[in-house]
């Protein structure tokens, strides 16, 4: 028997951003597809063996965190250790397979992954192991290398003769380089291509004498020792977009700077990542041309926390003004399976939270690119993927909520229930 039912008493719908009482979802086990949702009545149905009683839970589509980084974990971890150089591939791939795990338990059937943080295309077979069945983990819309110029998003030391890291990126330069380099991605599997449109490009500024014995770092550097500044210019920007159009595939910048993030906007890129200086200039434009904000405040809490009042407040802004918004945490650099935490802050910013489920469902398959995914999910419609989580609260009344995760179900198939994860059928 490949359709069930799922039976819910308070369901979120991401369109009307409403909680709907008594709504049932019959899936189709075999397409991984929803077929049918509507309304009961609740003492005439009668609940079947085989189907899934969900009453008494908060039903939601399957989260979407925006902004990820398999490869990645947590800096705070072992904050002395340089992931990209001090962790073999081989331990850095069984990481990203335990990370993958742990979103999907955590309620995340989707991940939007933007860089392989020198895995180069990895994230890319990382994907297609999930989709071909050989691991748990949330489907993977994957940048591979990220874009940037040269000298810039490069791992460096104080000696810059000598680069003794794996490059995190692809450097490219001029409009024919960019073009070749968008092409080489979309070649390696990209789902998106990613690019920085600022970020530091200085190494030391003003450098004292050597210190005996050495003292990393600067005695006495300026106010702003190595600032943030454009890596690309608008006709660059322009060309990344361009080329990335003609293979259907969206655009995702970096930005710290408003004139980053300004020049990227008007490029088309379809998302704009951290903008953490952000005002009313750049969110008006982002409104102008529908451009999503993922605001990534988790990484913002554990990198920027002096700032963290003043960012939510441009989170507060961007909503008042209208700006699309999806929910990513840049997870990696803080934990995966706490991907929770970016909701938590997204509401204490003052962001209702009707929409920051809706930035965190519908929101994320827009950010991920749309109906250029290839597939829907983030609603309960009928041809949407089978994307179904239940939490144990209500988040309209426990901060908590997210946290709570008591049942999982993606692409029709059941990885969780009762809070328990299920194990891997590997017979196939």
């Amino acid at each position: 028997m490949s359709e069930i039912t799922i039976h819910s008493s308070s369901l979120f719908d991401p369109k009307q951003k409403q909680f709907l009482p008594n709504v049932s979802i019959s899936v189709d086990q075999k397409s991984g597809n929803i077929v049918k949702v509507w309304n009961r009545d609740d003492e005439a149905t009668e609940i079947g063996d085989n189907d899934i009683d969900l009453r008494g839970k908060t039903v939601l589509p399957g989260l979407v965190d925006a902004h990820t980084h398999i490869f990645l974990h947590a800096y705070a971890e072992r904050p002395s250790l340089n992931q990209k150089r001090d962790e073999s591939r081989t331990e850095r791939t069984i990481r990203a397979v335990n990370h993958c795990r742990l979103a999907l338990s955590a309620g995340f059937t989707t991940y939007r992954d933007l860089g392989s943080e020198s895995m180069g295309d990895a994230d890319a077979h990382v994907r297609d192991a999930i989709a071909r069945g050989l691991m748990p983990g949330p489907r993977l819309f994957v940048a591979t290398k990220v874009l940037a110029s040269t000298g810039s998003y490069e791992p460096r030391t104080e000696n810059a003769e000598h680069v003794c890291l794996p490059s995190g990126a692809e450097a490219v330069d001029g409009v024919d380089e960019i073009r070749r380099a968008v092409r080489r991605r979309i070649a390696a599997g990209a789902d998106v291509i990613k690019f920085f449109a600022d970020y530091r490009r200085r190494i030391m500024r003003y450098p004292p004498a050597q210190q005996h014995p050495y003292i990393s770092s600067v005695l006495h550097p300026p106010e702003q020792p190595n600032p943030d500044v454009l890596l690309f210019s608008q006709e660059e920007m322009d060309m990344i977009v361009q080329e990335a159009e003609l293979a259907e595939c969206p655009v995702a910048a970096h930005c710290g700077t408003i004139t980053g993030a300004l020049c990227a906007v008007r490029a088309g890129a379809k998302t704009i990542e951290h903008a953490y200086y952000a005002n009313e200039a750049l969110f008006a434009e982002m409104v102008k041309r529908d451009v999503v904000f993922v605001p990534t405040l988790s990484v913002c809490e554990a990198l920027h926390p002096k700032r963290m009042e003043e960012i939510k407040a441009q989170v507060a802004l961007a909503h008042r003004m209208g700006v699309k918004m999806a929910c990513g945490g840049d997870t990696g650099p803080v934990p995966h399976g706490e991907n929770a935490r970016e909701l938590e802050l997204m509401i204490e910013a003052g962001v209702p939270v009707e929409d920051v489920i809706a930035a965190c469902t519908y929101g994320g398959w827009e950010a991920c690119g749309g109906d250029r995914c290839g597939l829907k999910f983030g609603l309960f419609e009928a041809g949407n993927r089978a994307d179904i989580i239940a939490l144990e609260s209500d988040p309209r009344e426990d901060v908590k909520a997210f946290r709570k995760v008591n049942f999982v179900m993606k692409d029709a198939t059941v990885w969780k229930r009762n809070g328990h994860d299920l194990p891997m059928d590997i017979s196939t």
